[in-house]
This record gives structure tokens, C-alpha cells and sequence, in this order.
């Protein structure tokens, strides 16, 4: 495989390596350095189907069943379906766009490494992609922080709540989202996480706070809470710690939720189809390395 970072410091393309095969793993650990190392990989022109994208994620760690139980790969629950096609009246997929900047199960005690996502059908305005993935470092986004915040915060928490996110996507407009359930609160009950995290591959301090999920500064009050918290989340989305993937069809894009955070930009409608397929990574196998 060859391995090509991008010119603006986060992110990498990897090329020479088709996988609807099954890697060695030689291979699987080479991925998961480079993916730790750069934050965001792109595997282009790749042709897979569901099996082989459930496959190749599964390599990283024990794979996510959504908790809302829909939108999901027919013999293969693992897989997730983000769309905004319509067939037979009904949604055919989960629309990911519009969702604020966050890091992918922050939310809960089972931490997630890795997402990975297969484009299928790319939604395009005169060639242009739309419909694209944001990223923010935040390895970077930590190195930069004042010295006096790192002190005052140093081995503190905060909550992350699932439900803020959930909202504030059933806000967006054209959002057919019904609420959480009480049963489906109760499966993912509000966490509290080190708002500076150890990177448990690289052992880089990450700053890992995010506007989706992040709720408050455990046993701060709660004006100081949200005045450090609004400045964090500003501080981590200025454009120098960004990177945007502009997607093509057949892109596999896989990225690290413990050194980044991400944003599906909502620029595309109903008339300009999207199809794309998830499988999100659970942090069992890289914790248990360290551990």
C-alpha cells in the first residue's frame, strides 16, 4: 500500500490496496498507525459491497449496532444506510447532515476508534461534490490551547449527552426524526469523559470536547462551565485545525474519533441523491493493546 498525507496537515490518501480482500495484518496495523497518526484516511476507487465494508471494519474492533435499530443493511445490522433517497414513501437511509460538529459516541462508556464510510451515490451541482465531510485536529487543537486552561482542566470531565445531538438534529429543517425514546434514554444515559484524553495508539493529549454531545464541566458551575466550554469549541473549529474531504463515488473514508471531530455538511436536498454506507468501530481492540 501506498501511503500519500495531505499538504494541510490532517488526513491521508492510501492507494495499491483493494479491500474487498482480506488484509494481513501486517496490513490491518499499518492502517491503524497511519489512520492514528494523520486522523482522516481516504482509500479511493474501491468496489466492495456490504459484506466486505462489514468485513474489512470489523478487522479494527467490535462494530456498532445503532442503538435506534433502523436505516440498517438488510442481513447486516452492523451496516448503517445514511441517505436522503425515498423509495416506496419511505426514507431509505439516515440522513447524516446538519448534525454539528462532534466525535462519534463521546456519548457513551463503550468509546468508538474509528468510523468508516463507503460512498455510493455522490450528490453533485455542475460536477461539484456536495454533501461533504469535515474535520477538525484535535491533537492540534490541544497543543494550542493557553497554558493556563490546560492547567485549570487538566484531569477534569465533562458530560456528554446523546439526546443534545438527537435534538438538535430533529431541529434541522425537513427533519422527520421522532424523539428518543424513555427505553432508548435509558441505553444511552448521559456519560462523563476527560475533556483531555491520552490518544490510546499515538499517546498524544487530544482535546476531546465537542459541540454535539458536550454538555457541561463536571462539578463546575455552570456560567464558568459554559462560557470555557463555548470558548473550547470555537478554539478547536478555527479553519487552521480543518480539513474537508470532498467526496467521489467509491471513496472508503475512515477516521479516528479519538484525535478528531467531524461535520456532515448539509448543502445538498432531495433533488440530489445520496447514498452512502457506515460501519462505526468500537475501541475495544486498540484499548485492550494498551491496557
Amino acid at each position: 500500500m501506498k501511503i500519500i498525507p495531505n499538504d494541510d496537515g490532517l488526513g491521508a490518501r492510501i492507494k495499491e490496496i483493494d479491500l474487498s480482500q482480506t488484509l494481513t495484518e501486517d496490513q490491518v496495523g499499518e492502517v491503524r498507525m497511519a489512520l492514528s497518526k494523520h486522523g482522516v484516511i481516504c482509500f479511493p476507487d474501491q468496489k466492495i459491497d456490504a459484506a466486505d465494508l462489514k468485513a474489512f471494519s470489523g478487522r479494527f474492533g467490535t462494530l456498532e449496532i445503532n442503538v435506534t435499530g433502523n436505516y440498517q443493511e438488510p442481513g447486516h445490522p452492523e451496516v448503517m444506510i445514511l441517505s436522503n433517497k425515498v423509495v416506496d414513501g419511505k426514507p431509505l437511509g439516515l440522513s447524516d447532515a446538519g448534525q454539528d460538529w462532534h466525535t462519534d459516541m463521546s456519548y457513551s462508556k463503550e468509546m468508538a476508534f474509528a468510523n468508516v464510510l463507503y460512498g455510493i451515490e455522490i450528490p453533485r451541482v455542475n460536477g461539484t461534490p456536495l454533501g461533504c465531510t469535515e474535520f477538525g485536529n484535535m491533537r492540534a487543537a490541544y497543543l494550542d490551547l493557553p497554558d493556563d486552561l490546560k492547567q485549570k482542566l487538566d484531569g477534569r470531565t465533562a458530560t456528554h449527552d446523546f439526546n443534545k445531538f438527537w435534538e438538535n438534529m430533529r431541529r434541522e429543517k425537513g427533519s422527520s426524526r421522532p424523539p428518543l425514546t424513555p427505553e432508548q434514554k435509558a441505553k444511552k444515559p448521559p456519560v462523563s469523559q476527560p475533556i483531555f484524553l491520552t490518544h490510546p495508539i499515538t499517546g498524544d493529549k487530544v482535546l476531546y470536547a465537542n459541540p454535539g454531545y458536550t454538555v457541561q464541566i463536571d462539578g463546575m458551575d455552570k456560567t464558568e462551565s459554559d462560557e470555557i466550554l463555548s470558548f473550547l469549541f470555537r478554539h478547536q473549529l478555527q479553519p487552521k485545525y480543518c480539513y474537508k474531504h470532498l467526496w467521489s463515488e467509491n471513496d472508503v473514508l475512515m477516521w479516528d474519533n479519538f484525535g478528531t471531530i467531524h461535520n456532515a455538511v448539509a448543502d445538498y436536498g432531495p433533488d440530489t441523491p445520496r447514498l452512502i454506507k457506515r460501519c462505526q468501530v468500537m475501541a475495544d481492540k486498540v484499548l485492550a493493546k494498551v491496557a
